[in-house]
């Protein structure tokens, strides 16, 4: 199981970016898939999920800013953002589990991470 994310950098404030994260090693439409991010001394968060009917649960401090969607053809997951504050910054990972929450815990499969810098 490998999941690879991309599309991280540095925007400034009101700006937008897309996230991809690529899974590969199983059948990932079997799964939910969710983005995560951390930021320095901070726990990791959930951000957004979504299950593979395409039903998604996003965390208070991103809706309506945050798209998660999937291309299971491409066995692909994206996060589009936008209207980014300061306070997104952080690294955002992907990660796969079995349950649809935002808990860390609960997802096994792990990117490696693409850091996201919003400047003011």
């Amino acid at each position: 199981v490998q999941l690879v994310e991309s599309g991280g950098g540095s925007v400034q404030s009101g700006g937008s970016l897309i996230l991809s994260c690529v899974v590969s090693g199983y059948y990932y439409s079997s799964v939910c898939m969710g983005w995560f991010r951390q930021a320095p001394g901070k726990v990791r968060e959930g951000v957004a999920n979504i299950d593979n009917d395409g039903f998604a649960s996003y965390a208070d401090s991103v809706k309506g800013r945050f798209t998660i969607s999937q291309d299971n053809a491409k066995n692909t997951l994206y996060l589009q953002m936008n209207s980014l504050k300061p306070e997104d910054t952080a690294m955002y990972y992907c990660a796969a589990g079995h349950i649809f929450n935002l808990v860390a815990g609960d997802y096994g499969n792990w990117g490696q991470g693409t850091q996201v810098t919003v400047s003011s």
